[in-house]
């Protein structure tokens, strides 16, 4: 009987840095990851149809019997997690927020976060930060270029630092010493981030807490595979040749298949 595997899930190519932390600190994991590349950047969508694209998601990874599902999307965590809670047979995690990290980080108290325009609008970030320390103060960004930037490609070059100048401007000049990356996207324009931004600023990346929620969460359960080799297994809804080769830069030398998904099969009319 074949280990279950672990389903991971984003809009696009951008959940695979979560990917790449998983597998790093869970070295006998089977992953399954799907990115929607076909119908990403999902940021600026109306919530109710990023929730049923997430159900879509769940309902495909329920039919492969996973026995976790690990959120690398910002957006459908702050939008639909709490409302899958208790819905599949399977438990969920989240992203992380980042904000117990950046928290740490940060010696001012100033801190930025950029993201998607529909994580922005959610206000997760700041009820978290304020819960934590009142004294914080969140500088949020919406950066709505980025997404469809990455999703082509555009890791460097005019069009995306162009678009980093115009989205960290502000943050700039509120002197913010710390940014959460509220995008799993935007880790691979960090060298970018930074470069603008300066070597005094801490950039804080969720997806190595969240690698570890979903590790505590196995172990809780009893579920953590402790033999066996790893592997990792990625679907495409969109054009897979393109996707594959992003994957791949992004992955590094870790090796994996590439698969195409339909969701078509998992929409509820």
């Amino acid at each position: 009987m074949s280990t279950p595997a672990i389903g991971v899930f984003d809009s696009g190519i951008g959940g695979l840095t979560v990917v790449k932390e998983l597998a790093a600190l869970l070295p006998h994991e089977k992953f399954i990851y799907f990115g929607d590349t076909a119908r990403a950047p999902y940021g600026s969508r109306p919530p109710a149809q990023i929730i049923d694209f997430m159900h879509q998601i769940l309902r495909c990874f329920a039919s492969r019997e996973v026995k976790l599902a690990v959120y690398a999307c910002n957006t459908m965590t702050a939008l639909g997690l709490e409302e899958a809670r208790n819905r599949y047979s399977f438990s969920l995690v989240g992203m992380s927020t980042g904000v117990r990290t950046a928290l740490k980080a940060t010696v001012n108290k100033r801190i930025g976060v950029i993201a998607t325009q529909a994580t922005i609008a959610s206000g997760k970030h700041g009820e978290l930060l304020k819960l934590l320390d009142s004294e914080a103060v969140l500088y949020p960004q919406a950066c709505p270029k980025f997404v469809p930037l990455i999703e082509q490609g555009e890791f460097t070059g005019s069009a995306i630092e162009a678009a980093a100048l115009e989205y960290l401007a502000p943050l700039k000049a509120a002197k913010v010493d710390t940014i959460i990356l509220g995008c799993t996207h935007y880790p691979i324009i960090s060298p970018i981030i930074k470069e603008i931004m300066g070597p005094s600023v801490n950039l804080v990346d969720p997806a190595g807490e969240t690698a570890v929620d979903a590790r505590d969460t196995l172990i809780r359960m009893g579920l953590k595979a402790e033999s066996g080799a790893g592997t990792v297994r990625i679907g495409f809804s969109g054009d897979s040749l393109r996707t594959e080769e992003l994957a791949a830069s992004i992955l590094g030398d870790r090796k994996c298949e590439c698969i195409q998904m339909n969701l078509e099969d998992y929409v509820v009319c």
